[in-house]
């Protein structure tokens, strides 16, 4: 029993040592599995783009009087060449604009067919918004930073009842150029650009020698266009003050007195035998014969001045630093298909810097000069086209002063000013001539046939109430 019991506690004793060496042995470092090499990364693939999708193609149908005949080619017709080959997705028609009728009379016909052409020119833009023909440009100018390139002058000019109606085309100072040679040569300072009014005067009346055939000035109807504006600055072409007319304002008066006064140094104050001292057979002769000191024209004339006269000759504009504007509109049908595509094209034949550059560069390979000023004015566009007429100070200071020009071309912009300043008929008498109209009271108003003060009042709230009238027809 008592072996027994021994070598039971003997065989715990061992069972408990053998549990305790085997704690304190090392424990077996377990064998890794083998790493698995990582998945080689394919190489990154750049998505494939798109194909391109060519755009829709576009025909647009153009209308302007300034493209001349296929057979002919002018630059004009060039320049819409040029644009089909930078826009091959565009043509471009032209509308035969050709036959009898009035510009005006041809565009009522076509709109009565629903067949407007998409961009064409403006002849009278108030009768096209009266009668809705035109789409709103407002959106699509006012994301186009070149439109404030645009002289403001010629952006109003296109803007009726806060919508932007048109887009100008082409741009001409007028004023007067100076034969600088011809005061030189009887020792006088020819007026240079910024000249004040009475330097001005006394310049070209110190010139005029009748017996020698030469003249200070060539005419005399432009004087009522431009002195009112010198005497009151409210005013602008013809004293439209943006509202109304201001035929019996002082500084109109006083248009009327100057024309009086320096008659004499014009053509149309000469006599029969006078005109046999000139060589010249009208006022349009006496600049280009040299034998009148300036002449009054607009800026579609440069290109002849260039490449013809013998003479030094200058723009010297408005006496007083200034100019009068002529301009050229495009608009565009409201029923075109494709506005966005319509305003790009009209865009190019009107004031973009680029197509401007083009038409240059066609001109150049001409030949000849461009035949229209920049729309788009800064100072690459400026130097561009004096590269053509060479180094004119005058010139140059005009291009960068046109926001307060004169805008002479009132009648395609202003509703109801034709009337107001040509056709209408105030229900006046002079002489035996009855039932004259607006130009005749303004051609004769320096001759001697009757007074201006008489009537002045009279013309005045006649040619409003036309110009009122007008302006309350179009559309808001």
């Amino acid at each position: 029993m008592k072996a027994r019991k021994f070598f039971s506690t003997l065989l715990a004793l061992l069972v408990v040592l053998a549990t305790l060496l085997s704690a304190c042995a090392p424990k077996a470092t377990p064998t890794p599995e083998p790493t698995k090499p990582p998945a080689t990364e394919e190489p990154t693939q750049p998505p494939m783009p798109e194909p391109t999708k060519a755009p829709e193609p576009v025909t647009l149908r153009y209308a302007n009087w300034n493209v001349g005949t296929e057979e002919e080619n002018n630059l004009q017709r060039q320049l819409v060449k040029k644009y089909m080959e930078l826009n091959p997705h565009v043509t471009i028609e032209f509308v035969d604009m050709s036959g009898e009728g009035s510009w005006d009379d041809k565009l009522t016909a076509m709109a009565a067919k629903g067949q407007l052409p998409d961009v064409f020119m403006a002849d009278k833009t108030p009768l096209y918004v009266k009668n809705g023909w035109l789409a709103d440009l407002t959106p699509l100018v006012s994301a186009d930073s070149d439109w404030q390139q645009v002289p403001a002058v010629l952006r109003n000019a296109v803007t009726y009842n806060g919508k932007v109606l048109g887009l100008p085309s082409a741009l001409f100072v007028m004023g007067y150029f100076v034969n600088i040679d011809l005061f030189e040569a009887n020792n006088l300072d020819a007026p240079t650009y910024g000249v004040s009014v009475d330097d001005f005067f006394k310049a070209t009346t110190a010139l005029t020698d009748v017996q020698k055939g030469r003249l200070g000035l060539d005419e005399l109807e432009f004087i009522l266009g431009w002195y009112p504006s010198t005497q009151n600055p409210k005013f602008g072409w013809f004293s439209f003050d943006g509202v109304h007319m201001n035929y019996n304002s002082d500084a109109f008066k006083a248009a009327v007195a100057k024309q009086i006064e320096v008659k004499a140094h014009t053509w149309q104050g000469l006599t029969d035998e006078q005109k046999a001292n000139f060589k010249s057979q009208g006022p349009w002769e006496l600049f280009m014969n040299q034998e009148v000191g300036v002449r009054w024209d607009g800026g579609w004339m440069v290109p002849a001045f260039a490449q013809n006269a013998t003479f030094n000759w200058d723009f010297l504009g408005i006496p007083g630093g200034n100019q009068a504007i002529v301009g050229d509109f495009l608009v565009i049908s409201k029923t075109t298909a494709n506005l966005e595509e319509a305003y790009k094209f009209a865009k190019w034949m009107s004031f973009s810097r680029e197509g401007y550059k083009a038409e240059a560069e066609l001109a150049k390979a001409a030949g000849q000069v461009p035949t229209r000023m920049p729309v788009y004015i800064d100072k690459e566009t400026i130097d561009l086209y004096l590269s053509f007429v060479g180094d004119k100070p005058g010139l140059r200071q005009a291009l960068g002063n046109l926001d307060n020009s004169l805008l002479e071309s009132l009648a395609k912009i202003v509703p109801g000013y034709v009337a107001a300043r040509w056709e209408g008929k105030p229900g006046i008498d002079i002489g035996q001539d009855k039932d004259v109209n607006m130009w005749y009271m303004f051609n004769f108003a320096a001759d001697g046939r009757y007074k201006y003060e008489d009537y002045s009042a009279r013309l005045e709230e006649f040619a409003n109430k036309l110009l009122d009238e007008a302006r309350a027809e179009l559309k808001p």
